[in-house]
């Protein structure tokens, strides 16, 4: 089976993480589909909207696939996975058609990243979204995506969700900005995002390519690799290692704060 599904339906894409036993979660070969897709219509674009979801409705992405850090050894790695994330998040991001999130269950670490890229982000009640890593690996966000998430739901709020490690529910996504609409069950939730996507298929592309550009630049003003040392911090201590043996072996992690 596909882990990452996409079909044009008319002028509309369909973008689907379809790992629903494992929450969706994202392994590299489905960050980089999902990059490719985005590039192709940076580089000739051919649709008028994009929908990005998951499979089922317990999820639409759980973040990134724990086992996928098991093959890190050194700097190296953890520089090369957050600079991947970016590239992929930077992508999405300036990928020109109006994309919106259909967010259902969890949506949560890599999965959070790539709904907070999108334009326009709709939700199921049963939404679930946050950063929950200081509760469970332990490692940290790159600032390009502290800077995204700043610019969508403001610093303070960032801080406040990282540090508790909860998780924002639907009405509070809502009060705060975070989706614009809630909608009751997972069926509701897709019968509308396809509605809103046609909708906007409907109005002037140049105008919402233009708009889209312009809140992305006013956003993008982070210091260029100015967080490599925290990011090394984090992912090359032991706290890290037991992060994940603590996450594969469904235990609680002991902190050590090294």
């Amino acid at each position: 089976m596909d882990e990452l599904l996409y079909e044009v339906r008319d002028d509309i894409g369909w973008i689907i993480f379809n790992r629903p036993a494992a929450r969706n979660a994202l392994t590299f070969a489905m960050y980089e589909s999902l990059a490719a897709i985005c590039a192709a219509q940076t580089e000739a674009p051919t649709l008028r909207a994009l929908v990005l979801t998951g499979a089922g409705e317990k999820a639409f992405a759980s973040g990134t696939d724990i086992g996928q850090f098991r093959a890190f050894d050194g700097p190296e790695d953890a520089i090369a996975y957050e600079a991947r994330l970016d590239r992929v998040l930077d992508t999405i991001e300036r990928c020109p058609i109006p994309m919106i999130a259909a967010l259902a269950g969890a949506c949560t670490g890599g999965g959070a990243g790539i709904a907070a890229c999108c334009d326009l982000r709709v939700a199921a009640a049963n939404l679930r979204f946050g950063f929950p890593i200081a509760r469970t690996l332990g490692n940290c966000l790159s600032m390009a995506n502290i800077a995204r998430l700043s610019a969508l739901i403001g610093p303070a709020r960032v801080k406040e969700i990282i540090f508790t490690a909860r998780l924002v529910e639907a009405e509070e996504a809502k009060a705060v900005g975070l989706v614009s609409e809630i909608l009751p069950d997972h069926a509701a939730l897709m019968a509308r995002t396809a509605a809103l996507a046609r909708a906007i298929a409907g109005n002037a592309p140049l105008t919402l390519r233009a708009t889209k550009e312009a809140v992305r630049r006013l956003r993008a003003r982070h210091a260029a690799d100015a967080d490599k040392d925290l990011i090394l911090l984090c992912y090359l201590s032991q706290d890290f290692r037991e992060g994940m043996d603590a996450f594969l072996g469904k235990r609680p992690p002991v902190w050590r704060g090294a």
